[in-house]
């Protein structure tokens, strides 16, 4: 083992349990069906920056089948009022049972579609918006994510990391990636040379970025 590993898994040793019944069941259902969720040092961090925040607007982009919709939705005022857009046919409809299952239909709007052509039809502002779809189109969304984000608003992107691929040169990772290899760094750079946005990367997870907009 690895010190980076140690020091993660020491690390994760502290991060909360779930004590929500709707959240456990989500959890339960991602793990055996094998559906990537937020993993639980994202969520711990998710949690503490919304706390801070404390946003009345969240847009998510990436619902997948609503753990961190109904994640997000536990852990803002009753007020806070969600966005998430979805994709993929057989996540859309589990997650759409999932937040009528969690009860928290009247908080949590699921869009079906392609957040290529869905951003653009939005209307802002948001005040905390969190990127969690396919990583090789994060860079595509950004001007639009940009436009609906608050001034003050806090933009969350998750996976950023790769699995350590990022941080390796294109030639070391394999073909069928250098696109979104190339397209990650990219976005990671524009996250960080753009001016009125400030941004800091961590190793949360599989790696998350924290951008607040001035």
């Amino acid at each position: 083992m690895t010190d980076r590993q140690r020091v993660s898994d020491f690390i994760r040793s502290f991060g909360s349990d779930l004590c929500e019944p709707a959240l456990i069941r989500i959890l339960e259902e991602a793990e055996r069906d094998r559906v990537p969720i937020i993993r639980n040092e994202t969520r711990d961090l998710l949690k503490v920056l919304l706390q801070i925040r404390k946003p009345e607007r969240i847009l998510e982009v990436g619902s997948a089948i609503g753990f961190s919709s109904v994640f997000m939705a536990y852990h803002t005022p009753e007020k806070t009022l969600l966005t998430t857009i979805e994709n993929h046919p057989g996540r859309l409809e589990r997650a759409r049972a999932n937040i009528a299952m969690a009860g928290l239909e009247e908080r949590i709007t699921l869009l079906a579609g392609d957040a290529a052509d869905l951003l653009g039809t939005l209307e802002g502002p948001y005040d905390f918006i969190f990127m969690d779809a396919a990583k090789g189109q994060y860079i595509h969304f950004f001007p639009e994510v940009m436009r609906l984000l608050d001034s003050g608003g806090i933009l969350v992107s998750d996976n950023v990391l790769q699995d350590g691929d990022i941080y390796e040169s294109r030639y070391a990772v394999r073909r069928r990636n250098h696109t979104i290899h190339a397209r990650m760094r990219e976005y990671l750079y524009v996250l960080t040379h753009t001016e009125g946005l400030d941004t800091v990367i961590l190793e949360n997870g599989d790696g998350v970025t924290v951008s607040v907009k001035g």
